[in-house]
């Protein structure tokens, strides 16, 4: 029998072979107590059939539906059963919650964006998902909640042709610096990021994945709920929120369910190392996880250090821990290094940085740590000039540029954007290459991603990356330990210049002694960045804890804090301003309430979406 050419063919081979298998096992936190909702492949077919069923006498073959669930389990069931349809999935976040409605406001926009009028969910949410079509004013999209009782015909349902070009989902990207974007993911790219991840990671059927990221996440949709239906395993899932209330829980998972693959975002490593205590690491046994797969985010090696020596007594090797770069327009994986080896780094010379050099740091106090992404597998990998769009040599810092066979077809109905990001050409006229928007540098054959192009904040003629001004000034006073930053710029004056936006977590019942405090801590905040950087940092807002806006894998949103900074929609517990900053803040307000905040919205950026 050949190979199956689609994700579906895959799906029911698995489901043929292995029928009385787990597939999926959720768990559900409550208080103290974890209840575990196992999945075999015959029951994730059966549901599947049933949805598709309905799909099909709806005559929706082809179109989008968005995927709006907060279970997991009937979340991969209706993915399937999408599948079975012809129908393109959505993978979206519930919406509600998040500050100002964010939320809500992002899943309207990849509604409309999609054109979609069908969203799948379940029974729970249901009430609240037709609240907000009513409230968003969608009108014309119907809401089917997939688990009722008696919905569809599993024995009704017609299998339909899928050929490897067609479309096996739409992955909206996480919109760090700009509008969310659906990513046009097809069969053949989905089998060969599979293949590509299965040879990479040196996975098999032996494996077992667990993890806690979203499954309208890219990393926690592709690699840790699909990758295990490729290799005919089974993956273990919680909720984001039951990791974030306590990390222990990821861990004791792991431990419990003997996870050997699994990660996320490098801030959930800093998360567990901070809040899990001696004596519950001594509860741990964690020798089985060979891969900490730490992606979505830059990965620094200071929390994969302190991660490491925080659970080697729980049995955690250090080369498990595993750097990784990807992102949705390549699917998912793009390069990774050797696993069971240690994980490379390099004390890189922030002057030489600044000039687009890597160079080694006279002294590694003075360094820019980075962690090795190990090489592009699978791809024709160039790093090139943003600008005149020529190859650069190994060891010059430039934007990454991919080709390969799981390079995703583009941009959702949007044209010319797609001609730019995916079908890019050198100087040299050598054309069809992906435009990631991220920079890094090649250097004995490992890729080092040193940050976005977008966010690259540029100061009297020097390169600086907002997320080494963000990490300087978290740790140098306890009220800052637990919040997160945005550094950006804004031209103000006739000139640049920098903005940091950090929330405080309060830490004096005396409001006149807090005041005093925080005086102080912007002045230290200051002198940090101007003693580090050698530029000076007049602007200071010091913001309460969940101000700055995230994506959902936890990537820092700092061109939506510019805009919000600029719209004066922040409101600060202690700031400092530079006059012309203050000024130009001022009038930008004053026009937004005239005028209406979307006509001084900033312009879409291009390129790039959710990295991992």
């Amino acid at each position: 029998m050949p190979d199956p050419s689609t994700f579906t063919e895959l799906v029911r081979e698995r489901t043929e072979a292995l029928a009385d298998a787990d597939v999926h096992i959720e768990l559900c936190h409550r208080g103290a107590g974890v209840a575990a909702r196992h999945m075999t492949y015959a029951e994730m077919d059966r549901r599947a059939r049933r949805i598709a069923s309905v799909l099909q006498d709806r005559g929706v073959a082809g179109a989008p539906a968005l995927l709006l669930y907060s279970s997991t389990a009937d979340f991969l069931a209706a993915y399937v059963g999408c599948l079975y349809a012809g129908v393109v999935a959505v993978p979206a976040p519930l919406p509600g919650g998040g500050p100002r409605g964010g939320r809500s406001d992002r899943v309207t926009s990849v509604l409309r964006d999609t054109g979609a009028r069908l969203v799948l969910t379940e029974s729970a949410n249901a009430p609240d998902v037709s609240r907000w079509l009513a409230d968003s004013l969608l009108d014309g999209v119907a809401c089917l909640a997939t688990d009722l009782p008696g919905l569809g015909d599993p024995d009704a349902w017609r299998p339909v042709r899928t050929r490897p070009d067609d479309l096996a989902f739409l992955q909206y990207t996480s919109g760090s610096v700009s509008d969310p974007r659906g990513v046009m993911v097809s069969h053949r790219n989905l089998m060969a990021n599979q293949h590509l991840l299965q040879q990479v990671l040196g996975t098999t059927a032996e494996d077992r994945f667990g993890g806690w990221l979203p499954h309208f996440h890219d990393m926690g949709f592709i690699a840790h709920l699909l990758h295990p239906v490729w290799l005919g395993g089974h993956s273990v899932q919680m909720s984001p929120v039951s990791f974030v209330k306590r990390p222990l829980r990821w861990l004791q998972a792991i431990d419990a369910y003997g996870v050997t693959v699994g990660g996320g975002p490098n801030f959930c490593y800093d998360l567990c190392t901070e809040r899990i205590t001696d004596e519950e690491i001594a509860g741990l046994d964690l020798s089985r996880w060979r891969l900490a797969l730490n992606g979505a985010e830059p990965v620094r090696p200071a929390t994969l250090d302190a991660f490491a020596r925080r659970f080697a007594p729980a049995g955690l090797r250090a080369e498990a821990l595993y750097p990784c770069y990807g992102l949705a327009e390549a699917t998912l994986l793009v390069s990774a290094g050797a696993p069971g080896t240690p994980y490379t780094t390099t004390t890189a010379d922030p002057a030489a940085l600044e000039h687009g050099r890597l160079a080694p740091a006279p002294a590694a106090a003075d360094g820019r740590a980075l962690a090795g992404c190990g090489p592009a597998t699978g791809y024709d990998l160039r790093i090139v000039d943003p600008e005149d769009r020529g190859e650069l040599p190994p060891g010059t810092v430039g934007e990454i540029w991919l080709r390969g066979d799981s390079v995703a077809q583009g941009y959702w109905r949007r044209p010319t954007e797609t001609e730019e990001t995916f079908r890019a050409t050198l100087g040299d006229g050598e054309t069809g290459f992906l435009r990631t928007g991220d920079l890094g540098v090649i250097e004995d054959g490992h890729l080092y991603v040193t940050g976005r192009l977008k966010e690259l904040i540029i100061l009297n003629g020097r390169n600086l990356y907002p997320q080494d001004v963000e990490h300087a000034v978290r740790g140098i006073a306890p009220a800052l330990n637990s919040g997160v930053g945005a550094a950006f710029s804004v031209d103000a004056g006739g000139r640049e210049q920098l903005v940091l936006v950090q929330e405080i977590r309060d830490t004096s019942p005396d409001r006149t002694e807090e005041s005093a405090d925080r005086r102080a801590l912007v002045r230290r905040i200051q002198e940090t960045v101007g003693v580090e950087f050698n530029v000076p940092l007049a602007n200071v807002l010091l913001v309460p804890a969940g101000t700055v806006r995230r994506t959902t894998s936890g990537k820092i949103q700092r061109a939506l804090m510019r805009a919000l900074f600029l719209e004066g929609a922040l409101r600060a517990r202690h700031e400092v301003l530079d006059p012309a900053v203050e000024d130009l803040v001022r009038f930008r307000g004053d026009l937004a309430a005239d005028l209406g905040e979307d006509l001084l919205s900033p312009e879409p950026a291009g390129g790039g979406g959710g990295r991992w």
